[in-house]
């Protein structure tokens, strides 16, 4: 069997589908307890410390924690930039890689970006939930310029078109000035930087030793 069309179904749409419906039941009663359970907390809280989000003692982490953050978001238009990103950037890399090799790297990119933001988190001392795609997405944005380097992309603020090579690069950049100046506070700037790493990393060995799934 071709291992491009071994999953049954394409991996991207059905992130998108479980992203939607898991945003969906956080909008419900129990949207708090999946914040408490899944989303992705420093190291050592949950053990008396203050957390910014709720009046109770802060969750602690837990291991699942550093896929599970990337299913939950903080309201709709966090929801719709990231899904966005995931179709417009995902569906070109799923129909290069297939879907073995896409998911791997997604998740990949996830759990880098979580590692990243652990290590970002344990040295700011406050207590703070992190969610959102943005890790993985960032990481297929990598992906994605590095494929595809002249193919033009359209910012949108300003809606100017640029080669997708430059569109990493800033978009890289102004990631990086925001994270070390800690302007545009409440955004994981670290962990965009993250899933970028991450995501080159495993490129740069999927090109010496490529994978057999691929």
């Amino acid at each position: 069997m071709n291992q491009r069309n071994a999953f049954p179904i394409p991996v991207v749409p059905a992130l998108l589908i479980i992203n939607g419906l898991l945003f969906l039941l956080e909008m419900t009663a129990g949207g708090r307890q999946l914040i408490e359970l899944f989303a992705l907390w420093p190291l050592g809280s949950g053990s008396g410390a203050g957390s910014s989000l709720f009046d109770s003692t802060a969750p602690g982490f837990q291991i699942w924690q550093l896929v599970t953050y990337s299913f939950l978001h903080g309201g709709v238009f966090h929801l719709l930039v990231n899904m966005y990103a995931l179709w417009l950037f995902g569906s070109r890399m799923e129909m290069v890689w297939g879907s073995k090799a896409f998911l791997i790297y997604y998740f990949v990119c996830v759990i880098g970006a979580a590692l990243v933001q652990l290590l970002v988190a344990s040295q700011s001392g406050t207590v703070y939930p992190t969610i959102g795609a943005s890790g993985g997405v960032f990481g297929l944005l990598l992906a994605f310029g590095l494929t595809f380097p002249n193919e033009r992309l359209m910012l949108l603020f300003p809606p100017v078109a640029l080669k997708a090579k430059w569109f990493v690069l800033i978009y890289g950049g102004v990631e990086l000035y925001f994270g070390v100046t800690g302007s545009f506070a409440g955004v994981a700037h670290f962990a965009h930087l993250g899933g970028m790493l991450f995501g080159y990393v495993l490129i740069r060995y999927w090109r010496s030793h490529p994978p057999r799934y691929r």
